[in-house]
C-alpha cells in the first residue's frame, strides 16, 4: 500500500444565504456605478480547500494521507478539528502575516452565487517541498498557489513519485505550454467536462491526444458519470444514485479521493473509477465538503450495494 500525499489548498469557506433574488436589487443599468448591500441573515462556515477536502475523504476510506498545504494564522479551528479526526497536520506551513485561504460566498434564492476568493497563505505554497523523506508513493498536484502547482509537479516527477494532475478551478493560471508540462510530467489526469474543453482550447489538442501521454485520463461528467481513458481502452463508469441532491461543493475532491485510493491499492480501472463516483454520490447527500462522515465499512458495504461485488480484499 502507497502512502499519499495531498498537495493543494486548506480553506475556510463562509457562506451567506440572501433570502431575495439579486435580479430584484440590482439594475442593470446602473452597473457601472454599482453599490449594494445584500442582508444575510443566514450564514455559515465549513471547512474546505482542495488538500483538506481530499484528505478528509481519505481518512473516511481508512487512509492516512500526507496533507501539504500553507496555512496563515487563523488555522487553528482546523488544527482542531483535523486532530479530532485523527488527521495529520505535520506538512501544514503556518505563514506569519497571512490569513488562510477562503472564499466569501453569497448565494440568493435562484441558487446565483457571489464569490470573493482571497487566497492568503496558497500563494506561499511553494515555500512547501515534496522530499524523499516524505515516503510519498503516489501523489495529487490539486488546485494551489500557482507556483506551488508548478514546483510540486517538478519535484514529484524528479522524484519518480507517479503524480494526478487535476488543474480544477486553477487552470485559467496557466499557459498551454504549462498545461503540457504538467501533462507530460504526469501519471493520471483529471478533469470536468467544462475543464476538459478549456484545456482543449488552451493546448490546441483533443482529449484523445493529451490522453495518449498519460496512463489514464479520467473525465466526469457530473450526473452522467465519467469516463477513464487508459491506454487503448475507455471505461464508462455509471452515476452512483445519491440518497438525496443537497450540494455539490467538494464532490469533485471526494471523487478524487476515491482515485488516489484505487490507485494506491492497484485496482483496475474500473474499480478505481466506481469508487470515485461512489464517493461524490456519498457527498453530494450532505451540505458542505467534509460534513459526510461514513465509515470505511459502510462505503464498502454502499460500494457493493451500487454494483454488485466488492475490490476490497479479504
Amino acid at each position: 500500500m502507497k502512502k499519499i500525499l495531498v498537495t493543494g489548498s486548506v480553506a475556510y469557506d463562509t457562506i451567506m444565504v440572501f433570502p431575495d433574488r439579486f435580479k430584484n436589487h440590482v439594475l442593470p443599468d446602473q452597473l457601472h456605478i454599482l453599490n449594494v448591500c445584500f442582508l444575510t441573515p443566514e450564514m455559515r462556515r465549513e471547512f474546505g480547500g482542495t488538500a483538506g477536502n481530499i484528505g478528509y475523504n481519505l481518512k473516511l476510506l481508512g487512509e492516512e494521507p500526507l496533507v501539504m498545504a500553507t496555512v496563515g494564522e487563523d488555522i487553528e479551528p482546523y488544527l482542531q478539528r483535523f486532530a479530532g479526526l485523527g488527521v495529520g497536520t505535520g506538512l501544514f506551513k503556518r505563514i506569519a502575516g497571512e490569513f488562510t485561504a477562503q472564499a466569501f460566498i453569497t448565494t440568493d434564492l435562484d441558487d446565483n452565487q457571489i464569490i470573493a476568493f482571497h487566497p492568503g497563505a496558497m500563494n506561499r505554497s511553494h515555500e512547501n517541498r515534496v522530499g524523499r523523506e516524505l515516503g510519498a508513493g503516489v501523489a495529487i498536484i490539486a488546485p494551489d498557489g500557482r507556483d506551488g502547482m508548478l514546483q510540486h509537479a517538478r519535484q514529484c516527477a524528479e522524484l519518480g513519485i507517479p503524480f494526478l494532475f487535476d488543474p480544477g478551478q486553477g487552470l485559467p493560471m496557466f499557459s498551454g505550454q504549462e498545461l503540457m508540462q504538467f501533462i507530460e510530467a504526469a501519471d493520471y489526469v483529471a478533469v470536468n467536462d467544462y475543464e476538459g474543453k478549456l484545456l482543449e482550447e488552451k493546448t490546441g489538442r483533443t482529449l484523445k491526444q493529451l490522453s495518449g501521454g498519460v496512463e489514464a485520463f479520467i473525465s466526469t461528467l457530473g450526473a452522467k458519470g465519467s469516463v477513464i481513458h487508459t491506454r487503448g481502452q475507455s471505461h464508462e463508469i455509471p452515476p452512483v444514485s445519491a440518497s438525496a441532491v443537497v450540494d455539490p461543493t467538494g464532490c469533485g475532491d471526494a471523487y478524487r479521493a476515491g482515485l488516489l485510493y484505487g490507485i494506491a491499492r492497484g485496482w483496475d480501472w474500473p474499480s478505481t473509477g466506481r469508487l470515485g463516483s461512489l464517493m461524490g454520490a456519498i457527498k453530494i447527500a450532505h451540505r458542505g465538503a467534509q460534513n459526510h462522515a461514513p465509515v470505511r465499512e459502510d462505503i464498502e458495504a454502499r460500494f457493493r450495494q451500487a454494483f454488485g461485488y466488492s475490490p476490497w480484499k479479504a
